[in-house]
């Protein structure tokens, strides 16, 4: 790898395969949008500055940018209209890979998001699995997977679709730690829920396992086990040292709040996920993925537990 250029170097997934990456010191081009946001993330996780090379966010701005290497993980996860989504995660995602090399070797991070949840009557969603997203972040990863395999069909890329992933450097778990330090922590539903998940060093494991096989898929990666919504409110609670209760709480209460929030800028700057396009995903009772076909073919197995990955995010925002 004679450098990499990634895409999403400031985000969750990004900053740590930096970390990663910067211990064999891999020259790394990110295209940013916020340098100074760059340099200090550089800064706080002891990366040294002269071995990533900002990049301008649009790669028309680019000159001569011929990485050996490409992972392409940003993307919006979070919006207001469909528009936005797609306007990041398909067209600006599209114009890096035109960009590229021909013979980059890419990995585009998609999301179980692109698939939809597990098709009812079975125990997990796998690649033969008719797609059925329920959410526009759903629907664009969907379309940019689309759209790789009908402009690059000969390229040599691979799309993982992880499911949840938790860890250092999330902000997406800081309304969770701060429900489960309360008295009262809230799950929607009364049926319990199913989830597959990955420890972010997992999903940075899976990654740079991927580069070593020229597979399109995509491929779904996802925990050895999956985990219910009562373990992970549980796990997010010991992480925090919360001694509240559990209650469960009625869809239709759910829906409610989800106008609400949707409604009123400030809560939904605090809880996007709750969004009434965002909480389409939580409606169904199972989003269980089968990482078999990528483990064969790449040897990749996840090794981090639920407890170890919200451990991880809990003390990195204490430090922090």
């Amino acid at each position: 790898m004679n450098a990499l250029l990634l895409t999403g170097a400031t985000g969750f997934v990004g900053r740590n395969l930096l970390i990663r990456v910067a211990r064999d010191r891999v020259p790394v081009l990110a295209p940013v949008r916020d340098r100074e946001k760059l340099c200090r993330c550089l800064d706080e996780d002891g990366i040294a500055r002269e071995s990533v090379t900002p990049l301008p966010a649009e790669p028309s701005a680019w000159n001569a940018v011929r990485p050996s290497h490409a992972v392409l993980g940003a993307g919006v996860l979070f919006a207001r209209s469909r528009e936005e989504y797609f306007s990041t995660n398909v067209d600006w995602t599209l114009r890096v890979l035109r960009a590229l090399p021909t013979e980059c070797r890419t990995i585009v991070l998609s999301s179980q998001s692109a698939g939809g949840p597990t098709p009812d009557g079975h125990a997990a969603r796998s690649e033969q699995d008719s797609d059925s997203p329920v959410t526009w972040y759903g629907e664009s990863k969907l379309e940019l997977e689309r759209a790789i395999g009908s402009e690059f069909p000969d390229r040599p890329i691979t799309i993982l679709r992880p499911p949840m992933i938790l860890g250092a450097r999330d902000t997406a778990t800081v309304p969770l730690f701060k429900m489960a330090r309360g008295p009262v922590r809230m799950k929607p539903g009364l049926r319990r829920k199913e989830f597959s998940f990955l420890g972010v060093d997992d999903v940075v494991a899976a990654i740079l396992a991927a580069f070593a096989f020229n597979e399109r898929g995509p491929f779904y990666i996802g925990s050895d086990s999956p985990v219910f919504d009562n373990d992970l409110i549980r796990s997010a609670a010991r992480a925090v040292g919360g001694k509240g209760i559990t209650l469960p709480v009625p869809m239709p209460v759910v829906r409610l709040i989800a106008a609400v929030v949707d409604a009123v800028p400030s809560l939904r700057a605090a809880t996007p996920s709750l969004t009434r396009d965002r909480a389409r995903e939580i409606w169904p009772d199972r989003w269980v993925v089968d990482s078999s076909a990528f483990r064969r073919l790449s040897g990749w197995r996840p090794v981090v537990s639920l407890d170890d990955a919200l451990l991880s995010a809990c003390r990195y925002f204490q430090r922090t």
